[in-house]
């Protein structure tokens, strides 16, 4: 019974969220890269709001650090790897300045399915407890997950993606709320001596995407109004994970 009540929250936490953010559709192409904005803001809000103050609270400061730095430079040497896949030279595609060949894109969607997983391993910890806290859990789990969604579905846009190849994979991301959730249910102890290394890849992989590879390409506009619309986005993608985790338990 515990274990049904697991699959069913998890699929919810994994869909919903992906399904609202899906919203995103009626995005004009012309606004996403301004939206990508918002998008950083929710990244970086979310990594140093949300996730890095969890991964600290749940592990040992300096394991916390070492993963948060490892994350950058494995994200780093992964970047590059696809820049070699796609191309040798710099008039190839990937170094087109409207979009990066698919890059941060697929490094947000690797971050964000270890979070999915995590996510599901603590739907799994709150049923194990009691049928009430995993239902709360998983409601809270789904409200902290949808701007952060709408801001990942914006990046992969940004980064080349069509409209339906982006749904389809925040949908297949959002499977790994199910495999975390079957995989806490049975092993439970294991995967939570890891969760704060996880964490820590998971917020290295926001700022990472946020800072190497969406930031530079708001300074290709740096005229005062675009600045100022660029400042205001991100602040509200920030506030927007900031609200939401101030209105939620944890």
């Amino acid at each position: 019974m515990t274990l049904g009540w697991i699959l069913v929250a998890s699929v919810a936490g994994g869909t919903l969220s992906a399904g609202l953010a899906a919203a995103s559709l009626a995005v004009r192409a012309s606004w996403v890269p301004m939206l990508v904005s918002f998008a950083i803001g929710a990244l970086l809000g979310a990594a140093f709001l949300e996730i890095i103050p969890h991964a600290f609270e749940t592990g040992e400061a300096h394991q916390v650090a070492f993963a948060i730095l490892a994350g950058i430079f494995g994200f780093f040497v992964l970047e590059k790897l696809l820049l070699w896949r796609h191309c040798h030279t710099e008039d190839c595609e990937v170094h087109d300045q409207q979009h990066d060949g698919g890059r941060s894109g697929a490094l947000i969607v690797v971050g964000d399915t270890v979070h999915n997983f995590l996510d599901g391993v603590l739907i799994a910890a709150a049923f194990l407890q009691s049928i009430e806290l995993g239902v709360v859990t998983a409601v809270a789990i789904i409200a902290h997950e949808i701007p952060q969604e709408v801001g990942d579905f914006l990046i992969l846009l940004h980064s080349g993606y069509t409209k339906a190849r982006a749904l389809a994979m925040n949908v297949l991301s959002s499977a790994a709320t199910v495999v975390g959730g079957v995989i806490g249910y049975y092993s439970l102890r294991l995967v939570i001596e890891l969760e704060a290394i996880l964490l820590g890849f998971v917020a290295a992989s926001m700022i990472y995407v946020a800072v190497a590879d969406l930031i530079p390409g708001l300074h290709r506009r740096p005229q005062l109004r675009d600045t100022a619309v660029q400042a205001l986005l991100i602040a509200l993608g920030i506030g927007a994970i900031a609200m939401v985790g101030a209105a939620l338990p944890h």
